[in-house]
C-alpha cells in the first residue's frame, strides 16, 4: 500500500471527515466533513467522496468509528449505523479494509503527528519505547492504550467510558446520584459519559444549579461561553467537570502505566484545556494518596490536529498496523 491509493474516514456522533491518501500520507486537499444527519449511514457518504472525486474504486479503505468494533463490524455509539467489511467493499472497490476504533485510530497516528499540533499541559517525562495513553473527550469519551512491540504497534480497543464515574468527594457522590436518575437517557447508573462528555458540561451545570435551589438547562456551548466571559456558575461546572475528568483520567494512568505520554483529544478537550491549570487539573489527576508522587511521571498533552484520525487509518493501512 505504499504507492496505492487509499480513501479514509473518520466516524464522530455527528461528522464524518473523509480523506485520500497516498501510502502513510494523507492529501489535505481532499478532506471533506459531511454532517451525519443527512445521511442513512457511511455507504452513501464514501459514494458520493468518490462520485464528487472523480473516482471509480481505491485499492484501500480504513475507517475509524466511534464505538465499539467486534468481529469487522463497527456499532455506533452515539449513532444508529452499523458498519462492516462488506459495506466498505461494495462501497469503494477496495481489496484492503480495516475498520478501527476511533481511538485505536488516533493511537495509530502518534509518532505522525506534527510538533505544533501539540500542547504540553502538564509537564513530565515521556519515555521513549513505554506505554501511551489516547484518551478522546468529545460526543462521547473513550481512551486506548498504545504499546510498540518488536511486532508491530499494538492499539487495544476498550469503551472505558461507560464504567462507573469515579466518586470522591461528598459531591461528587450527589452527582452520581444526579446523573443516575435526573438526566436524559438517565438509567440508574454515572458513567464515566454522563459526566466528562460533551454533554457532561451540561449535566454537570445542571446538577450545581439544583443544589442551589433553581434548576437550570443550558447547552455545552452556551455555558463554555459563560465561562469565558467570568460566569460565576460556569466556572463552577468548569471547575466540577476538569475535578471528575482528573480523576478519571488518573485512574487511568495508573491501570495503563502510559508512561510515553497521555495524549488527550477532542472538542472538548480544546475547549477546557485553557481553564485545567487555574482550576485544580493537576492536584485531581495526582490525587492519588501514596501514590501522589508517583503521578508526576506522566506527561499530558493536548492534540490539536482535527484530522490525527484520517493519519492514523492511513498509517494503519500502509504498514499492516506496525505505525
Amino acid at each position: 500500500m505504499t504507492s496505492s491509493l487509499a480513501i479514509l474516514a473518520d466516524i464522530g456522533g455527528t461528522n464524518t471527515r473523509v480523506a485520500l491518501a497516498t501510502g502513510k500520507v494523507v492529501d489535505p486537499t481532499t478532506i471533506r466533513r459531511f454532517s451525519n444527519a443527512e445521511f442513512s449511514g457511511l455507504e452513501p457518504i464514501l459514494r458520493r467522496f468518490l462520485t464528487d472525486a472523480g473516482i471509480e474504486k481505491v485499492s484501500g479503505v480504513c475507517v475509524a468509528a466511534a464505538g465499539p468494533v467486534r468481529d469487522g463490524v463497527a456499532e455506533m455509539t452515539n449513532l444508529s449505523w452499523v458498519i462492516d467489511n462488506e459495506m466498505l467493499v461494495r462501497a469503494t472497490g477496495a481489496h484492503q479494509v480495516a475498520i478501527l476504533n476511533d481511538l485505536q485510530a488516533q493511537g495509530h497516528a502518534l509518532g505522525h503527528i506534527a510538533s505544533q499540533d501539540l500542547t504540553v499541559l502538564l509537564p513530565g517525562p515521556q519515555k521513549p519505547g513505554a506505554a501511551m495513553l489516547v484518551v478522546g473527550l468529545g460526543t462521547g469519551m473513550n481512551a486506548a492504550p498504545v504499546h510498540d512491540t518488536p511486532w508491530g504497534r499494538v492499539v487495544a480497543a476498550s469503551e472505558c467510558g461507560h464504567v462507573s464515574m469515579p466518586v470522591q468527594t461528598p459531591q461528587d457522590f450527589r452527582l452520581a446520584e444526579f446523573l443516575s436518575h435526573n438526566v436524559p437517557l438517565a438509567h440508574g447508573f454515572a458513567g464515566v459519559e454522563d459526566a466528562i462528555a460533551g454533554r457532561g458540561i451540561g449535566h454537570i451545570y445542571e446538577f450545581l444549579t439544583h443544589e442551589e435551589g433553581q434548576r437550570k438547562s443550558r447547552q455545552t456551548s452556551e455555558i463554555m461561553t459563560d465561562l469565558a466571559e467570568g460566569d460565576a456558575m460556569a466556572r463552577k461546572t468548569a471547575a466540577l467537570y476538569i475535578h471528575i475528568m482528573a480523576q478519571n483520567l488518573g485512574n487511568l494512568a495508573l491501570t495503563h502505566l502510559p508512561l510515553g505520554g497521555i495524549y488527550l483529544i477532542g472538542g472538548v478537550a480544546r475547549a477546557i484545556a485553557p481553564y485545567l491549570a487555574e482550576l485544580g487539573f493537576a492536584r485531581s489527576f495526582r490525587d492519588k494518596g501514596r501514590f501522589a508522587d508517583f503521578m508526576e511521571n506522566f506527561c499530558v498533552t493536548l492534540v490539536e490536529d482535527d484530522y490525527a484520525a484520517l493519519t492514523g487509518c492511513a498509517a494503519y493501512l500502509a504498514t499492516a498496523g506496525r505505525s
